[in-house]
């Protein structure tokens, strides 16, 4: 194993109060932001909106879509391309806007608003014809009813309704719903050329259409919330058990509350930064919580083996001596880890910002919290008890004399618990 330190000698457990007292800083800075300032953001995950279907003629950039709907006002959106074996190449993506309400009026507001955005970003608003892609079968009709390219007398309206929706169906079934050029209507039954020119002299072909939307609620959001809070503390529960079965139940005490310590810091920062919390934000804050318990167990299990051998010195100096002895796998375990995620918060982009910004704070904390909190708590109990001097001498010298895994806070051999 590559060892980073020759023999380390910190005193970590002198040190316990500094670790407290960074802590307590942390915890009221974040959580005064939360109570006091901004609060904790919601990402759309757990708000309500409108979903707006949008098709381009092209793979769109989700990169520019994504600036050019934050420059017209609607910067708290989410992007998701959408894609299926059948149509591989749909060119399709989901916008998500935040938004209130439930009824048509609030689908065709955020409609508009994502319509808008999109013909100011792909420059489709400086045409002064309308958008063949965006077309409905009344608009179309009224358009070849007035210019009436079949000199029709009879029943006009009706006749040119029906090759609205035929132009409209070749555009929706054969083009998925995008048009990149008039002549390819041609092929569309009814489609003359006095028809086509027609088309030609009244629209413009923009670069994508609105298929459709559906106004969602928060209702989703809110239970998988409530779900992921639920199994984040059946988790917790089933961690305390196991660590008070495999060492002592204070051992598991500590552990818990220092990954609560854990997760009230990262979500202080995220406070703090104004950072959203989404559903990625959640599976990092589980993945946070098997992280620092992980490091946790790897100290305290180094503590067990060390109380069999170093019968005659305090338990402090034990901790001390088993973080000490840790300290190299600590660093580099969490420092590559650290590496990676960092990366990914540097060059993942903004759809991964707040996950990996979530892992990054979470990993530094976490396994500060290892050494800082979790170890120390234990000492604390154990000097409370009375059990902090050394094996052979003070108040516990009369249970030790009967053997040392009868003494409240060391932790017994293997096999003899």
């Amino acid at each position: 194993m590559i060892e980073l330190f020759k023999q380390p000698n910190l005193d970590w457990m002198g040190k316990a109060k500094y670790f407290y007292a960074l802590s307590g800083i942390l915890l009221l800075a974040g959580w005064a932001s939360i109570f006091f300032g901004s609060g904790i953001r919601y990402g759309i995950d757990f708000k309500g909106g409108t979903n707006v279907d949008v098709r381009f003629a092209q793979p769109p950039n989700v990169d520019k879509l994504r600036s050019g709907l934050a420059a017209q006002g609607l910067g708290n959106t989410e992007i998701q391309s959408i894609s299926d074996i059948a149509n591989p190449s749909s060119n399709e993506v989901v916008i998500f806007v935040e938004g209130k309400g439930q009824d048509d009026a609030t689908l065709q507001a955020s409609r508009q608003k994502v319509l808008s955005a999109l013909n100011a970003t792909y420059g489709v608003s400086g045409s002064n014809k309308a958008d063949f892609n965006s077309a409905t079968p009344t608009s179309l009709a009224a358009v070849l009813t007035e210019k009436d390219p079949l000199v029709l007398s009879v029943n006009a309206g009706d006749r040119y309704q029906q090759l609205a929706k035929k132009l409209l169906d070749y555009r929706d079934k054969n083009s998925n719903g995008v048009i990149t050029n008039f002549d390819d209507l041609s092929k569309a039954d009814g489609a003359t050329a006095p028809v086509l020119a027609a088309v030609k002299n009244n629209y413009a072909l923009g670069p994508f259409t609105i298929l459709g939307g559906a106004v969602v609620g928060p209702k989703v959001g809110a239970e998988l919330r409530s779900q992921a809070i639920l199994v984040t503390l059946y988790a917790l529960g089933g961690m305390l058990v196991y660590i008070a079965f495999r060492f002592e139940w204070v051992y598991g005490a500590a552990a818990v509350l220092a990954v609560f310590h854990d997760v009230l810091i990262t979500l202080g920062f995220f406070s703090l930064l104004h950072f959203e919390i989404s559903l990625t934000v959640i599976a990092a804050l589980l993945t946070l919580v098997g992280y620092s318990m992980n490091d946790t167990i790897v100290i305290f299990d180094r503590i067990r083996e060390n109380n069999r051998l170093l019968r005659k010195e305090s338990f402090a100096d034990v901790v001390n001596k088993s973080i000490n002895q840790t300290l190299s796998r600590t660093i580099l375990t969490s420092g590559l880890t650290f590496l990676t995620v960092l990366v990914l918060f540097l060059m993942g982009g903004q759809v991964l910002r707040a996950f990996s910004f979530a892992l990054v704070v979470g990993i530094v904390v976490g396994t500060y919290s290892s050494f800082g909190i979790a170890a120390p708590l234990v000492v604390a109990w154990n000097h409370w008890r009375g059990q902090g001097v050394a094996a052979g001498t003070g108040p516990a010298a009369g249970n030790k004399t009967r053997g040392s895994e009868n003494v409240p806070g060391r932790l017994a051999p293997a096999g003899r618990r």
